[in-house]
């Protein structure tokens, strides 16, 4: 199962085209569009939020609410291209009094873009490269979030660090998989204790007032996941390099670690792994999850846990220094319409990344016509490893 998305920021709409969906899955526009609001909110978010209501419309692979096989079509409309019709038309002419943008922004992909494309107008550059896209990642997840969803698989995230208030955790990694997802959305910035979180609205409170921006750490959770997934055979087949990478596509991430990550430098062995035992009802399980789910490049059927770490968003309300692309003479940086802090968002948009991989490894693993012989499949896979465990 994979996507492939187009669109611009403010053009009229943005698409995404799932394929290698199984037939026979149950889709809800309900649950997606709830996915939708969850990356629009967030305290710290900007004036774009406010213009937007992303609503999703699903214009093919479905019919009467169930998947055909087929490639599943999703639209997004923008709303605000009715303010950028002639600044984004598609034919005709530029307007005369069009204002190109030639002091790229540090931090984005503006200047090598217009390197790379031979571009004169980072506008060209930055209607792509916008975090705006993601809106149509999370609205294409929702079809591999159903389909886990189906296979006993849940999938939330929470935010434990804003630029340096961070959530107090006993065991960062048994805690993880044992928070409540409807606490976590009760916050306004998705984080499960309420104390941290005015503590991080106020942060975010004196990075808006001195014109700076934030970033953050966040954790993805993955419960009910099955031992085997992925593959150690090839590199490629690593599940840990296909969940790094995609978290890694996310605009702003700059680390992912899973399980206690880099901490695995600094301790000795012992406290590093995580010793197998024998189960006799629920077969071979690990006393810790210091691995975070993941051992050779496969899972090992305990909570995956995966933690990323975002970087402050490029686009400042007082602009860093750059060099005009025209006069090539210092200059204060293009400013955008953005966000003091978007961690929360970008804590959704991995679920969806995380999601698309996983629901690829179990299609691998167990089939992918359609659900009734995935599901069979399924239930084969579980009693040969309780089977072989006794």
């Amino acid at each position: 199962m994979q996507y492939v998305s187009a669109g611009e920021s403010h053009g009229p709409a943005l698409t995404a085209i799932v394929s290698g969906v199984p037939a026979g899955l149950t889709i809800s526009e309900k649950n997606i569009n709830s996915d939708l609001a969850r990356r629009q909110g967030g305290y710290g978010r900007g004036g774009r939020q406010k213009i937007e209501k992303d609503r999703v419309q699903i214009l093919s692979g479905v019919r009467f609410g169930k998947t055909l096989g087929t490639p599943v079509t999703l639209m997004i409309q923008n709303d605000d291209w009715v303010n950028w019709t002639d600044r984004m038309a598609v034919f005709g002419d530029a307007p005369q009094d069009l204002v190109r943008e030639v002091t790229p922004r540090p931090g984005h992909a503006d200047l090598l873009g217009v390197l790379k494309n031979d571009m004169d107008d980072c506008r060209n550059i930055l209607e792509r490269s916008s975090a705006r896209e993601t809106a149509i990642r999370v609205a294409a997840s929702g079809i591999a979030r159903e389909f886990l969803a189906e296979v006993g698989v849940g999938i939330y995230s929470y935010v434990n660090c804003i630029g340096g208030v961070t959530l107090d955790e006993e065991d960062p990694i048994r805690d993880a998989a044992d928070y409540r997802p409807l606490a976590i959305e009760m916050s306004e910035l998705r984080c499960p204790d309420e104390a941290t979180t005015e503590a991080m609205k106020a942060r975010i409170d004196e990075a808006r007032e001195s014109g700076q921006s934030l970033g953050g750490t966040f954790r993805v959770v993955v419960n009910g996941l099955l031992p085997t997934l992925g593959g150690f055979e090839e590199s490629r087949e690593r599940l840990t390099s296909k969940l790094g990478g995609a978290v890694f596509s996310i605009p702003a991430i700059k680390g992912v670690e899973f399980g206690i990550g880099f901490q695995n430098a600094k301790v000795m062995g012992r406290e590093a792994h995580d010793e197998i035992y024998l189960d006799k009802k629920k077969g071979f399980l690990r006393s810790t999850n210091r691995a975070g789910g993941l051992e050779g490049g496969m899972t090992t059927g305990m909570p995956l846990v995966i933690t990323a770490a975002m970087k402050p968003i490029p686009t400042q309300i007082d602009p860093l220094n750059t060099v005009n692309i025209d006069t090539l003479e210092v200059a204060k940086a293009s400013t955008e319409r953005s966000d003091v802090c978007a961690v929360p968002a970008a804590a959704v948009v991995a679920e969806a990344e995380v999601a698309f991989v996983l629901a690829q490894a179990y299609l691998d693993k167990f089939g992918g016509d359609n659900m009734t012989d995935i599901k069979a499949n399924i239930e084969a896979f579980k009693k040969r490893i309780k089977t072989m465990s006794r």
